[in-house]
């Protein structure tokens, strides 16, 4: 067997591989030979039939077998022999035989980069530290205050912060128009929740009045028919209410489900729950941090049929319609720009971590594993049959190995580079309106 690799583009390799003709006629009139004692060949007695008769009859479909088998089994010999590691798929292309003639094709496919990977010496990633201070325990307790809000109505005019229930109607070019019309519809003044202009024009209202409010839908907005178009909407107020927050007292606390009813129990139960999540967030902030460093330090050259192959996961996971493409800024172009951009970055990662992990025999221990499984268990309610869900499924618990095998990548990769701590705040950290109790 000779074979010969020529380098194309990138990481594309053809690879063309020449089998003799002796290994094939061989193998092809071995077969041939056997079939004279199997066929069945209407004018002959079994075992009977003539090998050129046999030839005749089977020989096409016996040469085209033996070429496919040996194309497969030649195309592994020849891509150890020459140390190549196949990226996709290869596209074969067999080169035409005739009797007595060497079997050659030729095979093009992209490789896996060789990757050497950059020493950690002198690197340096940052990692966020915060404290809790009593103002942020306050700044909770003031959410948990609000998601217990009541609303009480008033006699009065609107103003940011209040809610009101309307009826309203739009119109574009003085028409009706599809999705235009709510009846009873609560909004929250300053929630922005509708078009620019629609609850700023309504502030100063009071119940029973009506009020006409020429407005404009974004270009960008989700229904391309109306989509920076003028509209009209005539609006009718129905109430007013403004909100009342209840007081912290041993009804409110017992409420949310702190027994002991007292405020110095329900500051200490925020602000557990304050220092579980921001720990949690360190570790996601320095792992992100550690996943972006390993890609400045580690610039390779991936295999395009991998990230091809992650932008169309991405479309997956996504759900972007085509029609939702069109209403968004940029358009269709603009959407795959980005998702090539996060395809490429995916698959430069993945390799890279993969080969770390190889270099320095890093594990998943099943520890860790087991505390990331019990993680997931602990927020259902039946948490024992979640763990009896991974531990039952190979597949399933193959999810949570590789989710704990890269954070033990993160803490591995951490003891390796110099850790600079930069000093932040808690909400700046969390990011105003994540942070639950």
């Amino acid at each position: 067997m000779q074979v010969s690799v020529e380098s194309k583009s990138g990481l594309e390799r053809k690879l063309t591989v020449t089998v003799p003709a002796e290994k094939i006629e061989t193998e092809i009139q071995k077969r041939l030979q056997s079939l004279t004692s199997k066929a069945k060949i209407q004018g002959f007695r079994p075992g009977k039939v003539p090998l050129s008769v046999i030839k005749r009859t089977y020989g096409a479909q016996v040469q085209q077998e033996v070429e496919g088998e040996i194309l497969q089994s030649t195309f592994y010999e020849a891509v150890t022999q020459e140390k190549l590691n196949p990226a996709n798929k290869p596209q074969i292309e067999p080169k035409a035989r005739e009797a007595g003639q060497a079997f050659e094709y030729s095979a093009t496919f992209e490789i896996y980069p060789e990757i050497k990977l950059a020493a950690f010496d002198g690197v340096e990633i940052e990692k966020p530290v915060a404290d809790i201070s009593d103002a942020d325990v306050d700044s909770v307790i003031e959410r948990l205050r609000i998601q217990k809000v009541e609303w009480k109505g008033v006699d009065r005019a609107s103003k940011q912060g209040d809610k009101l229930t309307i009826d309203f109607q739009g119109f574009i070019d003085d028409k009706p128009f599809d999705g235009g019309e709510g009846k009873a519809l609560p909004i929250e003044l300053g929630s922005k929740r509708m078009i620019e202009g629609f609850e700023t024009q309504l502030e100063g209202a009071k119940s029973a009045e009506s009020r006409t409010l020429d407005l404009k839908f974004p270009d960008n907005y989700q229904s391309a028919e109306v989509a920076g178009k003028p509209v009209k909407f005539e609006v009718t107020v129905i109430t007013v209410e403004e909100p009342v927050l209840p007081e912290i007292n041993e009804e409110f606390i017992k409420g949310i489900g702190i027994a002991a009813g007292t405020q110095e129990a329900l500051r200490k139960d925020v602000k557990d729950s304050m220092t579980k999540e921001l720990n949690e967030k360190i570790k996601s902030v320095l792992k992100q941090n550690v996943m972006d460093k390993l890609l400045e330090i580690n610039q390779i050259e991936v295999p395009n049929s991998l990230i091809d192959k992650e932008i169309d996961t991405l479309k997956t996971r996504s759900g972007v319609t085509a029609g939702q493409l069109n209403s968004q800024e940029g358009g269709p172009d603009a959407f795959s720009s980005v998702l090539e951009k996060e395809a490429r970055r995916r698959v430069t990662l993945g390799l890279v971590l993969s080969e770390t992990v190889k270099q320095n025999n890093i594990k998943a221990e099943p520890k860790k594993v087991r505390e990331l499984v019990e993680n997931i268990a602990s927020s259902y309610e039946k948490p024992q049959e979640v763990l009896q869900y991974y531990y039952g499924d190979n597949n399933r618990l193959a999810e949570v190995e590789s989710v704990a095998l890269e954070n033990e990548t993160v803490e591995w990769i951490s003891t390796q580079v110099k850790l600079k701590d930069v000093k932040t705040t808690f909400d700046a950290l969390m990011k105003p309106g994540q942070t639950v109790a």
